[in-house]
């Protein structure tokens, strides 16, 4: 059950209050408490923090956001039902091609033993979050759903559902890429739609994969096969929004056929495991990630689309980079939710955050068509990467979290 909100004349006051209870509402939360302990942190959210364990979705975790989770003492916890991912190779093709020729290749490693990343069910993660949050005292409003908020000069008050209210120096949206509060902060995005959803479900099957992973650039758009522990997988499909909205609503029978013709009978046969669901995929850039006492994180700040598989990790350099400029703020005895101080995080994190959104904008606008000529122009140059070792080691360090300004949680360093 939810804690009990304050009344508007308790004089009771957290220093951060984050409305978001994902894996980047709660890693911000843990990270906070870790760096100063002294914090009083809250986090709301309209699920139960007891039903984490039942999300069947699973995440690719780089390696630089492995570091961060090892040093928020996350990672020892859960590694062990981790999928290391050790070699990734590219395919360009159409569907009723016989043979997918591969384009590209890319080693695992991002340095010398160190996986480039590594696949996480959702249903280990979160709970471990949670957990580590719980014991460092971390206050828990959920499931509770935060109605609207206004700022003050030296607090902001969120308004819950049920009519009660929290205060906080700063307040944190962490609520995802239709974030409520981002709108109600008045903060304008650059958005739109690709008129695709991706299908996103695990399938069992026959043999090992060895943990290699799989990108199938179709006409409708990606196809991405993601190992997970055991003979199983992660599949992240993209179709037109029409045709994904008609696949998830089918029988297995068919679905299990149309995913048969994507997926290819390497890993011999195939048995799905788990729901299948669509999401809509878009573009959508927060033109300010700061106002006063006011900061945006993860997707309420950047949905982007999951060619690059790199959504979740952007949400974790917003942690690391937001956890570190607020507690050195503390240390320095500056205001939490001072402009000031959360200007520092916008400088940190926007360019990069564009930066990423107009890579997998181009890449999927590039590879999500079946025009002969972007065709013969994508598969020269896929081929031209895989023979230069130096922008192929380039391109790993970037999936794995390592390109740019890094933060000290990301190197794997306290704050």
């Amino acid at each position: 059950m939810a804690k009990k909100a304050k009344t508007s004349g308790s004089s009771d006051m957290f220093d951060v209050v984050i409305v978001g209870g994902g894996y980047v509402g709660l890693s911000l939360a843990v990270a906070l408490k870790q760096g100063d302990a002294g914090l009083a942190c809250a986090v709301v959210d309209p699920k139960p923090m007891d039903q984490l364990h039942k999300d069947p979705r699973a995440s690719a975790i780089a390696a630089a956001a492995s570091r961060m989770l090892t040093q928020l003492g996350i990672w020892q916890q859960i590694e062990a039902e981790s999928q290391p991912i050790n070699e990734m190779i590219v395919t360009d093709s159409r569907l009723r091609d016989a043979v997918r020729p591969v384009f590209l290749t890319f080693d695992g490693e991002a340095t010398e033993g160190e996986a480039f990343a590594h696949m996480m069910p959702n249903g280990i993660m979160m709970p471990a979050l949670y957990k580590a949050a719980k014991k460092l005292g971390v206050s828990f409003f959920a499931p509770a759903t935060a109605d609207g908020f206004r700022t003050l000069p030296d607090h902001a008050e969120i308004t819950l559902e049920d009519g009660s209210l929290l205060k906080s120096r700063l307040l944190v949206a962490a609520d995802g890429v239709r974030s409520r509060l981002r709108d109600l902060a008045g903060i304008r995005t650059v958005n739109w739609d690709y008129g695709q959803s991706g299908i996103v479900t695990t399938v069992a099957h026959e043999r090992p994969h060895e943990g290699r992973a799989e990108e199938h650039f179709l006409p409708a758009g990606p196809f991405a096969i993601l190992p997970l522990p055991g003979n199983r997988s992660s599949l992240v499909w993209t179709e037109k929004t029409a045709d994904a909205d008609r696949l998830v609503r089918s029988d297995d029978f068919t679905f299990e056929l149309e995913l048969e013709r994507r997926f290819g009978h390497h890993l011999g046969a195939l048995k799905l495991e788990g729901p299948r669901r669509a999401y809509p995929l878009g573009l959508k850039l927060a033109r300010d990630f700061v106002k006063p006492r006011f900061a945006l994180i993860g997707d309420a700040a950047h949905g982007i689309h999951p060619i690059a598989g790199q959504g979740l990790n952007l949400g974790f350099k917003d942690v690391a980079a937001l956890a570190e400029v607020l507690v050195d703020a503390r240390r320095l005895g500056q205001d939490l939710g001072g402009l000031d101080v959360l200007e520092r995080y916008q400088r940190w994190r926007r360019f990069d955050t564009f930066q990423m959104g107009v890579v997998t904008d181009v890449l999927n606008r590039l590879f999500s068509n079946d025009n002969d000529f972007l065709r013969a122009v994508r598969d020269f140059g896929l081929g031209l990467v895989d023979r230069m070792p130096g922008i192929k080691t380039q391109f790993i360090r970037e999936a794995a979290g390592f390109a740019g300004p890094v933060p000290k949680l990301l190197s794997g360093e306290p704050i």
